[in-house]
């Protein structure tokens, strides 16, 4: 993955991060590959010297003895995220140096050698290098996290009933405990609490096309 980029990312910052796949192929088209997507983002937040493909062998003792392994260094915290036919949104915090880079570099990796194989496919299945924006403030990453949530209400792919149990977007996490790949009580507190939250994105679906209060964090596609 090229090292040239404008962010520099900074450990204990938030950023946006995307990516969407070369030629606009949807690549995130069923359940299979979205829930392989969303295992792969939480196995690759922290750095492990065993690849997931490895590690779904394992019997359930041996990976549960492997995430203990004090060789595990969390690389990033998601926040929130959404998985579109043809690209992601991932709102992360960095954890150690360079966390961001080495977290989608094994995400992308790892999920288009699985993608390849699936489809009898070769060559890059992800646009390179991925984008990002540093998230300045409590109130952008509340706003942004709403933009991310309602990224497949807006394209028209569910309505808001649906959002609440879909798995293409982190919005469950914040309904009720779903696992541990979002932590969403950052994001809870500043909304007030999880009624709030709910409110502040139930009370403008259409968000996403009025965009003026957090344009410049919005990644141009």
């Amino acid at each position: 993955m090229p090292n040239k980029r404008s962010v520099v990312f900074a450990t204990n910052e938030i950023y946006h991060t995307y990516n969407r796949s070369v030629a606009n192929e949807e690549i995130f088209n069923n359940s299979r590959n979205i829930n392989r997507a969303l295992d792969l983002i939480n196995y690759y937040k922290n750095l492990s010297n065993l690849r997931f493909s490895y590690f779904v062998k394992l019997s359930q003792d041996k990976k549960n003895e492997h995430l203990k392994s004090k060789k595990i260094i969390p690389l990033v915290e998601v926040y929130a995220f959404s998985i579109m036919p043809n690209h992601f949104h991932l709102l992360v915090r960095q954890l150690s140096e360079n966390g961001i880079e080495k977290f989608l570099s094994n995400f992308q990796n790892s999920f288009a050698k699985y993608y390849n194989i699936r489809n009898k496919r070769y060559g890059a299945l992800f646009q390179r290098p991925f984008k990002a924006k540093h998230v300045a403030g409590d109130k952008e990453l509340l706003h942004l996290s709403r933009y991310i949530h309602l990224n497949p209400v807006t394209s028209f792919m569910l309505d808001l009933e649906e959002l609440k149990t879909s798995n293409l977007t982190s919005f469950p996490h914040y309904l009720k405990p779903v696992n541990n790949l979002v932590n969403s009580d950052l994001i809870i507190k500043l909304a007030g609490s999880k009624t709030k939250y709910l409110q502040f994105v139930s009370n403008q679906v259409d968000y996403q096309r009025k965009l003026g209060k957090i344009n410049h964090l919005i990644i141009k596609k």
